[in-house]
Parts: structure tokens; C-alpha cells; sequence
């Protein structure tokens, strides 16, 4: 069991900016309403991509450049995140590196998210598969082919928000030629094969848990997981500690005797009193990205 700690973020936004970099040079530029076909999904899937300062004038003066990528679930909720603002403050504050934001707007997401190999006891996430066979035949090409971004594995990372973040987490984790980072806020890491009437154990029925003991390990792969104290109130062994966090904290225990290290390889953050919503996600939001796309020192 993982001894979960407390991490209050109380971000500052004052520093100066380098006189030679102009504010109005850090703004994100907004492509909204892109959007393809999906054959799997059967389905037109919505995106908006979000480019970082200076993408144009970068792609004339440097036009081999390929961009890190951030694919996002529950594309939907950007304005509720804040992130455009979230992000101009990061570029303004030089806290990341620039990358292309890819937000994939849900459709069932019920039955679209979960786990690829397997539907959860009430047959959620019976498309789950298909959301991956989308995600890695449809959406990879097509962002790589109309935007520059990088192919390189270790350049791509994917994140997302409840069930959002256990695909991001499943796609990630069983596809390291693909991703290198995932991202998972409030994770639904419950997700289990049967019901309590039928008789639910921890120790075997959480199919998240399961996969990762039967996955393979891979050196690439980095881990960043979110988790309120007041994501709920569900206490299944009633111990004391919340089921969101103790299925979060038992997965990363699965990853550390997988071989991952706890330190290195694995972010783990408690917010005290965060909640499962948008509110508190957006707070952790430049944790993450400053996570995911550490700024490269010249």
C-alpha cells in the first residue's frame, strides 16, 4: 500500500517576462472544429487542436521541426478547464516546452472508454477496443499528416479525466511503441469484472490491476496520476481511505512490483479536499503539464 501524500499547488503567475519576448508572441493560437470519420466508431469524431505561440512562424523558419503531442479524452471540456488560459500562463512563464494539444471530443463515452482487452461486469466499455483501434489506425495518422507533430513515441503523451484517464492509462500502458506518458486524473480504476452480489474481491476482479500484472513491462513508459480526497465517498473494505484513492494507490503498487519505479517513473498527487470535477482538475492541470513537457534547457 502506498503511504499517499498531500500536495497543495498554489501556482504564481507574476514572474517577468525576458524583455526581448513579446506577450502578445506566447498566446496559444485555437483551431477549433477540426474533425474526421471514424470507420471502427462509426462515427464522426470532433477535435479541437490547440497550437502553441509562434507554430506558424516556427513551421516557416523551421520547417523539419516536429512538435510533442498531447492527446487529451473528454475534449468537450476545455472551456470548463480553462485550458487555454491555463496554458497561455505556462508559455508566458516559459514553465513548459511547446506542444500541440489534440482534444478528442467524446461520443458514448460509457461504452468508448475503459479497457480495450476487456468490458467491466455490466458490459461498460464495450467499445473500448474499438475507441483504441480509432485512436492508433485513425487519429495518430491524421493529426501526424495535417499538423507538426512528432512521431517519436517518446514525444507523445495522452491523458484524460475519470474514465477518460483509464483509457488514456490502458492505451499508454499497452502501447509503449506509441506513448511514453499518461496522464490520469481521478482515474476509474474501480473498474471491475464483477459485482459485489457476485462476490468482488480486489485482490483479483479490478480489471486495470489485472492487465498491468499480466502486461508487459517497458522502460519507456512514465506515469502521472491525480486523486482528490473528496473525489467520493465510497469505502468498499471500510478502512478508512476512500476507494479512489486506494485504487489509484494499488495500481501504482502494481507498477512498482511490475519493475516501474515509484520515484522516477511514477507522479503521484492527493489533493486535499479535490473533488471529482473540472474545478479541481484544472487546478493540477500545470503540474501535469509542466510534467509532461518540461522545459528544455538551451
Amino acid at each position: 500500500m502506498v503511504n499517499p501524500f498531500l500536495l497543495l499547488i498554489f501556482l504564481t503567475m507574476t514572474d517577468a517576462l525576458p524583455a526581448h519576448v513579446p506577450v502578445e508572441l506566447l498566446s496559444v493560437r485555437v483551431q477549433r472544429d477540426d474533425s474526421l470519420h471514424s470507420v471502427p466508431l462509426n462515427r464522426v469524431v470532433h477535435l479541437d487542436i490547440i497550437l502553441p505561440p509562434n507554430y506558424q512562424q516556427t513551421s516557416t523558419v523551421y520547417p523539419q521541426e516536429r512538435l510533442p503531442v498531447l492527446f487529451l479524452n473528454d475534449g468537450q471540456d476545455l472551456p470548463r478547464l480553462r485550458m487555454t488560459a491555463i496554458l497561455d500562463s505556462l508559455y508566458q512563464k516559459q514553465a513548459i516546452q511547446p506542444f500541440v494539444l489534440v482534444a478528442i471530443h467524446a461520443g458514448d463515452r460509457i461504452q468508448e472508454y475503459g479497457t480495450g482487452a476487456q468490458a467491466d461486469y455490466m458490459n461498460r466499455g464495450s467499445k473500448a477496443g474499438l475507441y483504441t483501434d480509432f485512436v492508433l489506425t485513425e487519429l495518430l495518422p491524421y493529426i501526424r499528416k495535417h499538423y507538426r507533430v512528432s512521431t517519436d513515441p517518446a514525444k507523445s503523451v495522452f491523458a484524460g479525466f475519470s474514465l477518460g484517464g483509464l483509457s488514456a492509462f490502458d492505451i499508454v500502458f499497452n502501447h509503449p511503441d506509441r506513448f511514453a506518458k499518461a496522464g490520469v486524473f481521478s482515474g476509474s480504476f474501480w473498474w471491475r469484472s464483477k459485482s459485489t452480489e457476485a462476490g468482488y474481491r480486489d485482490e483479483t476482479d479490478r480489471i486495470m490491476h489485472d492487465l498491468v500484472r499480466k502486461g508487459l513491462y517497458s522502460p519507456t513508459l512514465k506515469f502521472w496520476f491525480e486523486v482528490g480526497t473528496s473525489d467520493e465517498t465510497s469505502d468498499r473494505n471500510n478502512n478508512g481511505i476512500i476507494d479512489a484513492i486506494e485504487d489509484t494507490t494499488d495500481l501504482i503498487d502494481e507498477l512498482v512490483i511490475k519493475g516501474y519505479h515509484r520515484e522516477q517513473d511514477i507522479r503521484y498527487v492527493e489533493i486535499e479536499g479535490g473533488e471529482h470535477n473540472q474545478k479541481t482538475w484544472r487546478k493540477i492541470m500545470p503540474d501535469f503539464l509542466m510534467w509532461a513537457f518540461p522545459k528544455v534547457n538551451e
